[in-house]
């Protein structure tokens, strides 16, 4: 069997073994569009405000100390993003269990070095769960974005009718869904507790790093310095956050037959090389023999490459 088809088998399969294992380990209560979120689900349980924030708190925090060593800085801002209930170190031990179960299957079904099969595995398994990662966080993040429009006009909504700002906080942390419902919800109960809400909005915006939120934060905390009246600012506010949105995916409308060429032409020669391989595994072998084969190959590469970068460049137009 060809390498390159190993390679990919291992790792789409190495994304699946993960994905499998958090849903089997967490199961319903990981899902992010819930219509309770989890910070009334715990409440629902029997558990008062004070244990309910010590526990999400502990969640969120968890992944605080692996932003501080090199190597899993990376890993450990992807899983505070994403909120991921794998501990560091249940993350840890998954990317050794992979390492090994990819250094076994590459030993076994390919005929690489063994140093070479080890640094393979150890790439697979640190870059498996990387892009598992990844995904998460991209998709919480775009779900906390979506969300927060509505968010902001049920505080501008709360502020109208004479509630504090507190309050319109602790209304959204009841009314909406995660993540944006638990995330607030720790902010309602920290104010609760005398935090100030301006430090537990920012120190949420620098964690979610969601644009949107950041301009939120900013208007808030000048309010709490200067004053004025902060439901007009937030409705504005939320006014042109849905005229992003709008501007947004009328883009990616219009660029997704750009994106999709761009996928194509970078996928088609890698797909192809494949089928061929997998075809006739000897096509290569005559070729491979001249002095031009190695450096013909990584042009080819570099090509693909360049054309990944040029065609991204082309199509990720700034809202």
């Amino acid at each position: 069997m060809s390498i390159a088809i190993v390679l990919l088998v291992l790792f789409v399969g190495i994304i699946m073994i993960i994905e499998g294992l958090y849903l089997t380990v967490f199961g319903k209560s990981i899902k992010l569009n819930s219509r309770v979120n989890r910070r009334l689900a715990l409440m629902e349980q029997g558990k008062d405000h004070e244990e309910v924030l010590n526990t999400l708190r502990k969640e969120r925090e968890q992944h605080n100390k692996s932003k501080r060593v090199p190597i899993f800085s990376i890993l450990g801002k992807k899983a505070s993003q994403a909120n991921i209930a794998f501990s560091p170190s249940a993350l840890i031990g998954i990317m050794v269990a992979v390492t090994i179960i990819s250094a076994i299957v590459l030993i076994t079904f390919t005929k690489l070095p063994d140093l070479a099969a080890v640094a393979i595995a150890i790439a697979m398994g640190v870059g498996g769960v990387f892009v598992w990662l990844n995904k998460k966080a991209k998709d919480r993040l775009a779900l906390f974005e979506e969300q927060l429009p509505e968010a902001i006009e049920l505080i501008v909504r709360s502020l109208r009718v004479g509630h504090p700002f507190s309050s319109a906080i602790n209304t959204v942390a009841q009314e909406m869904p995660d993540p944006i419902g638990s995330e607030f919800g720790m902010i309602a109960d920290e104010a609760t507790y005398g935090r100030d809400i301006s430090l537990a909005l920012e120190d949420l915006a620098e964690r979610i790093d969601v644009q949107d939120l950041r301009f939120l934060t900013v208007a808030v905390s000048i309010q709490a310095k200067s004053g004025g009246n902060l439901a007009e600012v937030l409705a504005g506010l939320g006014q042109v956050i849905r005229l992003r949105f709008r501007l947004f995916r009328r883009v990616k409308a219009i660029t997704s037959e750009a994106k999709f060429s761009g996928f194509f032409l970078s996928g088609f020669p890698l797909f192809a090389l494949a089928a061929i391989l997998f075809i006739k595994p000897d096509y290569y072998d005559d070729v491979q023999k001249t002095a031009a084969f190695v450096p013909a190959a990584l042009i080819v590469g570099a090509m693909i490459v360049l054309n990944i970068f040029i065609m991204k460049a082309m199509v990720n137009i700034k809202v």
